[in-house]
């Protein structure tokens, strides 16, 4: 047994230096918003692409600056793909982004699994208030499906991850979606908003005032919020037989959002049946990313991957 577990450690410890070498030297975006799709049948790695998510102007922007234009940049599968998509939300209380590691570092080692990635830059508060965002998390989940094909994805097999805060968003999408409007006038409309499975890191999620980050609340929703949305979006609250799969990690001392966040949500998926895993860690701080240099948390990747592999979604099917 000591062997097996030796043996783990170095396997673990393997593949973290691997994906930190292949972040350092991964490419930035710079295909501009709107570019020209690459090829999905391209042998290496494309140049990330950011695409706006509304080309003629978000609905309810408050001006032309980069932070009033919600986008999704792509990070393609090299290789061979699963046809798995996963969009990424960063976390940041609502009030910023973490992107570089809660989105382009998970993108690449998604990559990696023969996953395609999109990292979603939402719009944020105190600027923009709810359902701004959620509405950008819909459109981006929209894109994706509508755009299936010149992605290299499949349709049904469109996940959403997200951090902290990004874990709000992420699991507001997951319990509040609908199937898209079949007589709508843009076809990305037509087509259903929810998430096929749910990745949810340190996720905030609810806004219960005994357990949730008042941060994020405040940048939402404003200083005085209304108590039907204080409800509405705890969505520990709102999980139903239809909220999607979920798999989730978090630390029992974070500091910033308390684990009892990611605990009332795996019960509540227990409760409706919902198929869901989660994995809580003794020590961590808040904001942890990928966590390479932990050698417990850096195990959480891993725990994914076994949970993705699982699941069907690390191959293609013969049939999609």
């Amino acid at each position: 047994m000591k062997r097996i577990a030796r043996a783990s450690v170095v396997v673990l410890a393997l593949g973290a230096n691997l994906m930190a070498a292949a972040l350092l030297t991964a490419p930035t975006p710079q295909n501009p918003a709107g570019a020209a799709a690459q090829s999905p049948r391209a042998t290496a790695p494309a140049s990330p692409q950011e695409i706006l998510l509304w080309e003629n102007g978000a609905p309810g922007a408050l001006g032309q600056a980069d932070s009033d234009k919600p986008t999704i940049t792509v990070y393609r599968a090299p290789r061979v793909s699963s046809g798995t998509a996963v969009i990424v939300a960063p976390g940041g209380g609502y009030g910023a982004l973490a992107t570089e590691h809660e989105g382009r570092q998970e993108a690449y080692w998604f990559n990696a699994m023969g996953i395609t990635a999109f990292v979603l830059k939402y719009r944020l508060g105190p600027r923009y208030h709810h359902p701004i965002e959620l509405g950008d998390a819909h459109r981006a989940i929209r894109t994706v499906r509508a755009r299936a094909a010149e992605f290299n994805v499949i349709p049904d097999r469109i996940g959403m991850m997200g951090f902290s805060a990004g874990g709000h968003l992420t699991a507001t999408a997951g319990t509040h979606f609908d199937a898209g409007s079949a007589d709508a006038a843009d076809p990305i409309d037509r087509v259903s908003s929810r998430p096929d499975f749910l990745i949810l890191g340190y996720p905030v999620i609810s806004f219960d005032p005994a357990v949730t980050h008042a941060g994020s609340v405040k940048n939402l929703l404003g200083d005085n919020p209304d108590p039907k949305l204080i409800e509405d979006l705890s969505n520990d609250l709102r999980v139903t037989p239809q909220t999607p799969p979920a798999f989730l990690f978090h630390t029992t001392n974070d500091n910033g959002v308390p684990v009892e966040n990611s605990v009332r949500f795996y019960l509540a998926l227990r409760k409706a049946r919902v198929p869901a895993e989660m994995h809580l860690f003794e020590n961590g701080p808040h904001g942890v990313g990928m966590a390479l240099s932990d050698p417990a948390l850096s195990a959480w990747p891993s725990l994914l991957l076994n949970w993705l592999r699982a699941r069907g979604l690390l191959t293609k099917p013969n049939n999609p």
